[in-house]
């Protein structure tokens, strides 16, 4: 037999029963466990809130006690709200430290980036907000071609086959071959 298919010492049916036990016994640990709680919780409310004694006392003492205990609630409340930020005040410090140290480790992973198609006006509209309320004309941006330019450029390709006569000095040639005829 190969070393992860050991044969088990204990049997099927004990191993079983072993489990069984080991579950009644957590079963009474923890129902232990609940009246405990449920003890040192009504130990501490009677000890924190006394019992309220309303009878034999007049409409005054009753108005007096109501605001006594407004006061003590207010108390608490800004216990408890204090408590509670300073609570968040830390998680996010530890989250900021967390993240400094998986920082510094140097294992960042990076997301994988998705490739979004966007037009120019909806790019421009994200990159400066509400300032561009109409859209881009990129064309009217573009430079202009002067039509001089474009003028003496055509001149310059109706041309082309006597300047390119001229330079190969093939004038005097044709002359000579037009000649001979």
């Amino acid at each position: 037999m190969s070393e992860g298919q050991k044969k088990s010492k204990i049997s099927a049916s004990r191993r079983l029963a072993l489990k069984t036990k080991l579950l009644k016994i957590a079963a009474v640990m923890l129902e232990k466990e609940n009246e405990e709680k449920k003890l040192e919780r009504e130990a501490t409310l009677g000890e924190r809130v006394p019992l309220l004694q309303l009878s034999g006392l007049s409409m005054q003492d009753l108005q007096a006690l109501c605001k006594d205990m407004h006061h003590k609630i207010d108390v608490v409340d800004e216990e408890r709200y204090d408590i509670d930020a300073k609570v968040t005040k830390n998680y996010k410090e530890i989250e900021n430290l967390s993240q400094k140290i998986f920082e510094l480790k140097g294992k960042m992973k990076r997301p994988a980036l998705k490739r979004v198609k966007i037009s120019a006006d909806a790019m421009l509209g994200a990159l400066l907000g509400a300032r561009v309320k109409e859209s881009v004309d990129f064309k009217a941006n573009l430079k202009t071609v002067k039509k001089e330019e474009e003028k003496v450029s055509k001149e310059e390709v109706t041309d082309w086959r006597k300047n390119v006569e001229a330079m190969s000095g093939m004038e005097g040639r044709k002359k000579l071959f037009n000649a001979g005829q």
